[in-house]
């Protein structure tokens, strides 16, 4: 495994975001080479970022809210692109990363699935295949032809993690999402990504919960202000984390 070539290989990336409407950067701005400051009223959300995954990695980022955790996970998720480095990803992704991404809100919970299932590659065939197991394991069967704006978050969530587990990618994105199902739920959530990571998935997990990322996680990454603070195991990470803001 270790010596295998990663699937993701992120190097020197940056991307930065603008508070407001001004300081837009124009063409004449990218033709100056001033690619790497920032202008009035922009951030850099990550900078200078480099790691590489194997395959079957699981690994736990951390860090406070604002510190480029989630814009990470977009990033490998090809939703978002850098404006400085690169993020090579080798291998398809699940991503479960907004519980309402990729869902359409006047369409039913039925139609939802087979064009969400269908979007990330899975045939016909195998969106009927696995279609019952999908609704049984989101526990919506009484739903199945309501609209799904009129789902609880709760539906939401059990429907997002239940069709993307049911994906057959390699790579598996997670943000926050199972600190929103009921226990029953993630108690299935767990037992499910269990499964995932015993069949040799790679799992990226974004996460303020530190007792599902040392279940799940054997690698951290530490985001600080944008930066990547700590790459190592992931009960250093979380020791060296926890230190650092001991005193809030």
């Amino acid at each position: 495994m270790a010596a295998s070539e990663p699937v993701i290989a992120v190097r020197d990336l940056g991307v930065r975001f603008r508070r407001n409407k001004r300081g837009r950067r124009t063409v004449k701005d990218l033709f100056a080479g001033s690619a790497r400051r920032s202008r009035p009223g922009e951030f850099w959300a990550l900078r200078d970022v480099s790691f590489d995954v194997r395959p079957g990695e699981s690994i736990g980022v951390v860090g406070r809210n604002g510190q480029g955790k989630s814009t990470l996970l977009k990033l490998v998720a090809g939703v978002l692109l850098p404006d400085e480095g690169s993020v090579d990803v080798r291998g398809g992704v699940a991503p479960l990363i907004e519980i309402t991404g990729g869902f359409v809100g006047d369409l039913s919970v039925r139609e939802n699935v087979r064009l969400t299932a269908g979007l990330h590659g899975m045939s016909r065939a195998e969106v009927n295949r696995r279609f019952d197991g999908i609704i049984d394991f989101a526990e919506i069967g009484d739903f199945v032809d309501t609209p799904y704006k009129h789902l609880s978050n709760g539906m939401k969530v059990r429907l997002a993690f239940s069709v993307v587990s049911q994906l057959d990618e390699p790579i598996l994105l997670v943000d926050e999402v199972l600190a929103v199902g009921d226990k029953a739920f993630r108690a299935k959530c767990y037992a499910r990504i269990d499964e995932l990571l015993a069949e040799g998935r790679t799992l990226f997990f974004v996460s303020h919960n530190e007792k599902d990322l040392r279940r799940f996680c054997e690698r951290g990454l530490y985001l600080d202000k944008g930066t990547l603070a700590m790459d190592a195991p992931i009960g250093e990470v979380l020791d060296r984390y926890n230190a650092d803001y001991a005193t809030g």
